[in-house]
């Protein structure tokens, strides 16, 4: 006797039917990642690290097993034998990412965050310089103002709006308009926002550099579930953090820079294997051509191979078929928590972004709100998430920029805040929500991405339904 067809999964397929098309991912799913499933993890984290594939860890092993490697700055056996592995897996990342060769440079850092540091501390900001960056950025990119600042360039913010958390495209060219003519202008804004999943165009970047600005795009969030194609939207620097993309190794970026951008960066120190020649005595240094000028001491060599074997693992499953899979949980997702009513009408869920699929990615972020229209503190919803065995995260995701937009958190109770005498070197969470008085300071995210699947999102509409009163 067979058991009846699930009626939301019917339902389901009948709104998103190119779904089955990813079966695929259920057929991988079960083969390489059986622990989630075994564990009963339902992990909706996606934003904040990808999930590794068994066969990932089994081709690495065999790998160092089998060969002998050692440090390759050397001409040893073991130390040729480990550059050629780091440099074929250098070229890959270029062909994975469609970057010319003759163009781009792929220049290895721990992850995105050290990538958007080296931009950062090299890029010539002077006095009558511009950087000009997105509300919606993430820390590591906020925190290049830093350095903006300490050379006397401007820093300029293009804000979002609710309820989407877009840019408003008809102010964009009013502030690419005023780079500094002949000078240093870098605009920096995120492929997609790691806060509302909100997809920013790729035309912004011919527009930018139309009007005399280099392009930072930190693709951190978008690359683990879209296509990216240097060939055809040419920025000058991408941050990228491998672990969010496939899961495994940890501690491995890269910063993909167009050589003629690169150019201009000056770096502010040298270390071990970025130079050619140093002198003690004669006080003087030669910096080494790119990408080593810029990766300072020894690379992580025994891991690097494990960046060529996740790229082929994802090239294995398609960005096509990753994409859709994605595609049609968010929508699923964002249609059934955006109805979830309490018995008075009173909605439990606020999203902060998109409410539909277009141009936007399987991040959501929200708050839920009791019948009263008062907000759940996040920190008690994830502590009943952890209860259940579902993996989210809550905060403000290292994006206060949204953070901000999205709870209605003002520039003067802001300012408010950081002046009062005893807020001058340090501020506490604790300290921050006295001064927002009562204020939402956080919001809880969940995001779908390689392997997810139904089941998952259904565990998850599960327990908001659990929140209704």
């Amino acid at each position: 006797m067979t058991s009846s067809p699930d009626p939301e999964f019917v339902e389901f397929l009948k709104a998103y039917p190119s779904y089955p098309a990813t079966k695929a991912i259920d057929d991988i799913r079960r083969a390489e990642y059986a622990r989630l499933d075994v564990n009963r993890h339902v992990y909706l984290d996606y934003t904040g690290g990808g999930l590794y594939a068994d066969a990932q860890l089994r081709k690495h092993y065999k790998l160092l097993s089998e060969h002998v490697y050692g440090n390759p700055h050397s001409s040893n056996p073991t130390s040729l034998a480990a550059t050629e592995l780091v440099e074929h897996a250098r070229s890959y990342i270029l062909k994975f990412f469609n970057a010319p060769p003759d163009e781009y440079v792929a220049i290895f850092t721990q992850n995105a965050s050290g990538a958007l540091k080296l931009v950062g501390e090299s890029y010539p900001f002077e006095k009558g310089g511009q950087y000009l960056l997105t509300f919606d950025n993430h820390n590591s990119v906020n925190g290049i103002r830093e350095f903006a600042h300490a050379r006397g360039a401007d820093v300029t913010y293009i804000p979002v709006a609710l309820p989407d958390m877009r840019v408003d495209e008809s102010q964009l060219d009013e502030y690419l308009g005023r780079a500094h003519p002949g000078g240093n202008n870098l605009f920096a804004y995120p492929a997609q926002s790691n806060f509302s999943g909100v997809q920013h165009p790729f035309e912004w970047i011919e527009r930018a550099r139309a009007k005399g600005w280099d392009v930072l795009l930190d693709t951190a969030a978008f690359a683990p579930t879209n296509h990216l194609d240097l060939s055809a939207i040419k920025p000058d620097f991408v941050p990228l953090s491998f672990y969010k993309i496939f899961g495994y190794p940890t501690g491995i970026g890269a910063l993909i820079a167009r050589k003629d951008a690169l150019a201009k960066l000056r770096r502010p120190w040298f270390a071990g294997g970025t130079i050619t020649v140093v002198s003690v005595q004669g006080d003087k240094y030669y910096f080494a051509e790119a990408p080593h000028a810029f990766e300072d001491g020894t690379l992580d060599y025994l891991n690097i191979p494990a960046i060529e074997i996740g790229l082929k693992h994802i090239e294995a499953l398609g960005y096509e078929t990753i994409h859709e899979r994605v595609r049609c949980l968010t929508g699923w997702l964002l249609e059934k928590m955006t109805a979830l009513k309490h018995g008075n009408g009173e909605p439990l869920v606020r999203v902060f972004g998109p409410t539909t699929t277009e141009a936007r990615g399987g991040t959501i972020t929200f708050n839920c709100y009791d019948k009263n229209g008062s907000a759940i503190d996040h920190r008690a919803i994830e502590e009943e998430a952890n209860q259940v065995n579902i993996s989210l995260r809550t905060g403000c995701f290292c994006n206060p920029g949204a953070g901000e937009v999205a709870l209605g958190i003002s520039k003067p109770e802001l300012a408010a805040c950081f002046t009062q005498p005893e807020h001058e070197s340090r501020l506490s969470m604790d300290d921050f929500r006295q001064c927002i008085d009562g204020k939402a300071s956080g919001a809880v995210r969940i995001s779908v991405g390689l392997v997810s699947n139904f089941a998952d999102v259904q565990a998850f509409l599960e327990f908001a339904r659990g929140l209704l009163t």
